[in-house]
């Protein structure tokens, strides 16, 4: 092989960077390779194993052969299933024709950027977001228009916030609630507010982001689509990642306008088709079970939350809120800028959780990753042995910076 050849690459590859969620996963498994004990508190997964019930639904419908490709949308099961569950829980009425099952609620963010988005349309992030909402409005030839939220409004953005940051150009708003990386939660009232400038702003349409809907320790979810002046502009996406611990199912879905709903189905046709037909089988039984094994993860998630604010509050140097959702914390780690030890020298987030993950083998992701340069993202979708070991390493290394 010719070593030294150098394809010419798009010139797309330099609007986005890979991403940091996936790239500590990664520098953590080769430390794992070399010997080294790491505990990753990069991932953005449940612990948990799926469900029995979900398994053998699965199993079923190999030995039924279902192997077969599926309509781009989703099956006729699924969809029904789907629209059950919008109805029962979030109280959204959706028709078949306005959902749409994806590979991952990614894809079925990414088809939604497309639907929308022309070259130069600004899309809304509030500040901070999950890693790859702003690179999807790259690609599609967007621009992003951040507003950051710090801890001290709980990472939300209020309505003052986004009067200001709506222009002609405004094509999109897009957000997650429960959101990651924050885990923070929108209110009713607080959605309400959001949802009084959007009465005035006709041409901004919503992506409302709602995977990490039943990890919620504290209130009601609440659906952006739910308020009747703005349900025609939402696209509520929502999958069965987080809540069943079927992250490696594939399995994201869509309710919205009839005809953003054709158009993800459209471009869905011609980038991956229709989704999984096993793992979509499987997810019908997910959607019609009652949320027992879904409540039993969430309770246990809080137990950790709790365990982890705890371990927090006595490192000094931290700020930290306390978040209802997700299961993340979100801690400012500034501070720590400009100190050292040996030959690492902090300068930013970046530096301090890589001194982190070479010093004790823990391994984080950098806030300015999420668009939050002062933060670290630290995930408790670990077990309380290993959650307990992570922090006393990250206490023992920071104590080290002078």
């Amino acid at each position: 092989m010719e070593t030294s050849y150098k394809p010419k690459l798009s010139d797309m590859l330099s609007l986005f960077s890979e991403s940091q969620t996936i790239a500590m996963a990664k520098a953590g498994r080769e430390l794992s390779a070399q010997g080294k004990q790491v505990v990753n508190l990069s991932f953005g997964e449940p612990d948990f194993d799926t469900p029995n019930y979900i398994k053998d639904a699965a199993i079923e419908a190999i030995h039924k052969g279902y192997t077969k490709y599926t309509p781009v949308a989703g099956i006729p099961a699924l969809k029904e299933a789907i629209a059950k569950k919008f109805e029962r829980e979030n109280n959204l009425h959706y028709e078949a024709n306005q959902i749409v099952v994806s590979t991952g609620a990614k894809n079925s963010i990414m088809n939604s950027i497309l639907a929308l988005l022309n070259p130069g349309d600004e899309v809304i992030i509030p500040t901070p977001y999950w890693v790859s909402y702003s690179d999807m409005v790259k690609l599609a030839g967007g621009k992003p228009i951040f507003v950051e939220a710090d801890h001290h409004q709980d990472f939300k953005i209020n309505a003052n916030q986004l009067t200001k940051a709506i222009t002609s150009k405004t094509k999109l708003f897009m957000f997650s609630s429960p959101c990651n990386p924050t885990g923070s939660i929108y209110s009713r009232k607080e959605l309400a507010a959001l949802v009084s400038v959007f009465e005035k702003n006709e041409h901004v349409f919503i992506i409302s982001d709602e995977i990490y809907e039943h990890i919620n320790y504290k209130s009601k979810h609440e659906s952006m689509a739910s308020f009747p002046s703005i349900y025609n502009r939402v696209i509520t996406v929502n999958g069965l990642s987080k809540a069943y611990a079927m992250t490696g199912w594939r399995i994201g879905y869509i309710g919205a306008h009839p005809d953003i709903a054709a158009a993800c189905e459209k471009i869905q046709g011609q980038f991956t088709s229709g989704t999984n037909s096993i793992a979509q089988h499987a997810a019908v039984t997910a959607l019609g079970a009652d949320l027992t094994e879904t409540y039993k993860m969430r309770d246990t998630f809080l137990e950790r939350r709790d365990l982890v604010l705890k371990r927090l509050s006595t490192i000094q140097g931290l700020e930290v809120n306390v978040p209802e959702g997700a299961f993340y914390v979100f801690p400012k780690v500034s501070s720590y800028f400009g100190k050292s030890f040996e030959a690492y020298k902090i300068n930013n987030a970046s530096d301090l959780a890589m001194y982190i993950l070479n010093t004790v083998y823990v391994a984080t992701v950098d806030g300015g990753a999420f668009g939050a340069p002062n933060y670290l993202r630290i995930s408790y979708a670990a077990s309380t042995n290993d959650l307990e070991k992570a922090f006393e390493r990250i206490e023992l290394a920071l104590s080290k910076l002078k």
